[in-house]
């Protein structure tokens, strides 16, 4: 990913007093590759901020600055401050119960539910102990799907903005597949997802296409292609073809079960296969990247395409083959909408899931491993959102206050290297700028 997007500090180990070595060069007793011990190894890092720490930091900054937010625009806390003078500890307490309150009710509904716990132990349901996390992975699946998408186009160089127009393409060839069309059980269900690829492959190709042979850019092209796209299902779903018999609404007629991806764990949870089906999908793209001609001609192509076509390489195939590849990872992430969750085609099948492709992307680093723990951060905040609001009825739009924070403090390393007073980089740890390439 772009080092212009992201500060990727690399800073220099060869720290003076990092410990004794031997005369062959190696360092005595346990330490690390420069010869220093682990534990000095591990507080440099965190002393200086590398990229992990930040990402940490950052987080943990949204929480905090969460919390306050929380605090303070709750009417019942509102209402405590307002008697601050005459009553002071009333009005601290009651803004520590409204955000901890509220973190408590997200953790319940994204991870554990403690009173589900200790039910399971007394003859109670124990299903509904995973049920959280059931939830977390059924909203991250799409935005793992849909972030790989516009991660690897960052890796060859280009913005991909379109994953909303992608997933779109997917979901109605994956959709039409699964109510129009009478195939056996196992097949039913793989068509319907290759159909899913493939749809969003198609609108991905097209962007890469006029690119590579009319250098027009992917940045506007995408953005209009999301209209586009936008427009088209909603056209379709006014037609008789794909609008459900005796509904005025625009919505398509339910998958047939035979579509449908299969529920892993029965289907009081929600999680389904699709969930295996993303992580498949971010596997084949770490191998992609790092095991194959076509990443490495991918990364040279974003790091300098310059270079590359010195080097013989071709950036406009390179471009088209990304392009299409991105746009059928968006295209999966419709199809696992429609055959997972949602199981009709709505015009707002798409939500907000482009943007926040982008969001996880960029949060992930651009790498497939990143994107899939940036995924599983913000579906636990998804589902964690909506049980905070239900028990608290503090608005779930906190959540996408929280998602922007985070994304706000980890594209500004030097912001949190500030107010957490960590060192200056060295100047083997220089930042540099090469384009959206990892």
């Amino acid at each position: 990913m772009s080092e212009a997007i992201r500060a990727d500090v690399r800073a220099d180990v060869s720290a003076p007093g990092g410990g004794a070595t031997r005369g062959d060069g190696t360092g005595a007793g346990s330490g690390s590759d420069d010869g220093r011990p682990v534990a000095k190894a591990i507080l440099d890092a965190v002393l200086e901020g590398n990229s992990v720490v930040v990402t940490v930091l950052a987080i943990f900054s949204a929480v905090v600055v969460g919390g306050l937010l929380i605090a303070f625009t709750d009417p019942p806390v509102l209402h405590a401050w307002g008697q601050l003078f005459s009553n002071p500890g009333n009005a601290f307490v009651q803004a520590w119960d409204a955000a901890s309150g509220a973190y408590s009710a997200m953790f319940e509904s994204a991870i554990i539910n403690p009173h589900a716990v200790a039910a399971a132990f007394h003859g109670g349901s124990v299903t509904a102990v995973f049920n959280p996390l059931s939830e977390t992975a059924v909203n991250a699946t799409p935005l793992i799907l849909a972030g790989l998408s516009v991660a690897l186009a960052f890796r060859a160089g280009l913005f991909n903005i379109g994953a909303a127009g992608q997933f779109i393409g997917g979901a109605m060839i994956a959709g039409w597949i699964g109510f129009a069309v009478n195939l056996p059980v196992v097949i039913h269900v793989v068509v319907a997802v290759i159909g899913g690829f493939v749809g969003g492959a198609i609108v991905g190709w097209f962007v890469g296409f006029l690119k590579a042979r009319t250098g027009a850019h992917e940045v506007i092209v995408t953005i209009m292609l999301n209209y586009v796209m936008e427009f088209l299902i909603l056209y379709l779903l006014g037609l008789t073809v794909f609008r459900q018999k005796g509904r005025p609404d625009p919505i398509s007629p339910p998958v047939a079960g035979n579509a449908t991806l299969p529920h892993l764990f029965g289907s009081v949870l929600r999680v389904n296969a699709g969930f295996l089906v993303a992580l498949a999908a971010a596997a084949a793209v770490w191998w992609l990247l790092e095991r194959t001609t076509i990443g490495f001609q991918l990364r040279t192509v974003g790091s300098n395409s310059k270079a590359a076509r010195s080097a013989g390489m071709s950036p406009e195939s390179t471009w088209i083959v990304v392009m299409l590849i991105a746009g059928g990872l968006a295209g999966l992430a419709g199809s696992a909408v429609v055959q997972g969750t949602d199981f009709v085609l709505t015009p707002q099948i798409y939500g907000t899931y482009g943007f926040d492709a982008i969001t996880v992307a960029l949060l992930g680093r651009a790498k497939p491993g990143g994107t899939v723990l940036a995924s599983l951060l913000f579906g636990a905040l998804h589902a964690g959102g909506i049980g905070m609001q239900a028990q608290t009825q503090i608005p779930v739009d906190i959540v996408t206050v929280l998602q922007s924070l985070i994304v706000l403090f980890v594209a500004a390393p030097p912001l949190m290297r500030e107010v957490f007073r960590l060192r200056s980089t060295r100047a083997a740890g220089q930042l540099e700028a090469r384009g959206w390439s990892g």
